[in-house]
């Protein structure tokens, strides 16, 4: 029996060493997908090149309550500055930046870029 063992160790030896490098081959379940995923430079280029956008708008209760807009994560009143654009007003859904003599709405829920109706061909 000894030396039977002996003999399959040679044969056996190279199977338990493979055995953890092909663990090593599965990809990690826990990872976020390809498109999400994309190199830092490139996302804070696309931030860059989409503009400022509106996370959230906080209206107080009270009548004349306080109004809050949360633009790209940073929380500002009126007057309050985003890049080179200054908010000008904040509406119920909406707020307008004003970059010198321009104004930009943003809005909490923007329109989506192709309405279909409701047969279900789009305009």
């Amino acid at each position: 029996m000894n030396r039977r063992l002996t003999s399959l160790l040679p044969l056996m030896l190279p199977l338990m060493l493979a055995l953890p490098a092909s663990a090593q081959k599965l990809a990690d379940p826990t990872r976020p997908p390809a498109l999400m995923a994309a190199p830092e430079s490139e996302a804070a280029a696309e931030a860059v090149a989409a503009g400022p956008r509106l996370q959230s708008i906080l209206i107080g209760r009270a009548p004349d309550g306080r109004r809050l807009a949360v633009i790209d994560g940073a929380t500002l009143r009126i007057g309050g500055k985003v890049g080179d654009a200054v908010l000008e007003r904040i509406n119920d859904n909406s707020v307008v930046l004003r970059r010198g003599k321009n104004l930009e709405t943003l809005t909490l829920f923007p329109k989506p870029a192709e309405a279909a109706d409701p047969t279900g061909k789009t305009k």
